[in-house]
């Protein structure tokens, strides 16, 4: 009877796996647009195909506040860092191409940000935690020791009369991230306001929405605890 149990709890795992590997395919069967980052992640392919990744580093990925920070190897040099972000991506682009932008790399720790493109297009808390969780499990059966950071949706000048909406994200994502296992939550909201509880006006590039450099010392100084000191 033991060895069934075993057999048939193995039996589940591997199908559970097997469907969270396919889910690229079913989110297409949905109508989703296939074409909208397919030369982003094709570069991707091409520069691995140059500089071969080692396993074990910090992944970035995410959308453009992640794509934009081209340095952030140097903000952690002591620190195995590659960024593998596509701006304008949704939680829903991650999920269909988390297995080519997140798999292949074998990372010791994932950085995750998404959340800000989806709630200026209209997506609500409800769906998006879903969406989070949904790209958690997939991480988790890939690489079940593999821990993830959801960094927060930050605050912007171009963005902020969304505040209220990315707040009840950033607490729901949270929440999300407490309750499970070898997942945390990085707060870059708040550090990036003033004692007014305005947003600060000086980090932001003309577009009042991507960040210059000293945005990116706020994160940096957010972000340090979590990442793993592995420089070879």
């Amino acid at each position: 009877m033991n060895q069934f149990k075993s057999s048939f709890g193995n039996l589940l795992k591997a199908s559970l796996i097997v469907f969270l590997l396919a889910l690229p395919a079913l989110l297409s069967a949905q109508a989703y647009n296939t074409k909208t980052f397919e030369k982003n992640i094709k570069a991707f392919d091409k520069r691995d195909s140059i500089e071969k990744v080692q396993p074990g580093s910090n992944l970035f990925v995410g959308s453009s506040s992640i794509t934009n920070w081209k340095d952030v190897a140097d903000y952690f040099p002591e620190s195995y860092v590659i960024n593998r972000g596509f701006g304008g991506s949704k939680f829903e682009d991650l999920l269909y191409y988390g297995d080519r932008v997140i798999m292949p790399y074998k990372p010791a720790k994932i950085f995750i940000y998404e959340g800000d493109n989806d709630i200026a297009k209209g997506i609500d808390t409800e769906t998006l935690i879903k969406q989070a969780a949904m790209l958690r499990q997939r991480i988790a059966a890939v690489f079940p020791k593999v821990p993830v950071v959801f960094i927060s949706v930050k605050p912007s000048v171009a963005r902020w009369e969304l505040k209220d909406k990315y707040v009840a994200f950033n607490q729901a994502l949270k929440k999300y991230a407490k309750k499970e296992k070898l997942t945390a939550f990085a707060d870059v909201w708040t550090p990036m306001l003033d004692a007014n509880g305005e947003v600060f006006k000086d980090v932001f590039l003309p577009d009042n929405l991507h960040m210059k450099p000293n945005g990116y010392q706020i994160w940096q100084k957010v972000l340090q605890p979590f990442l793993l000191k592995n420089k070879k």
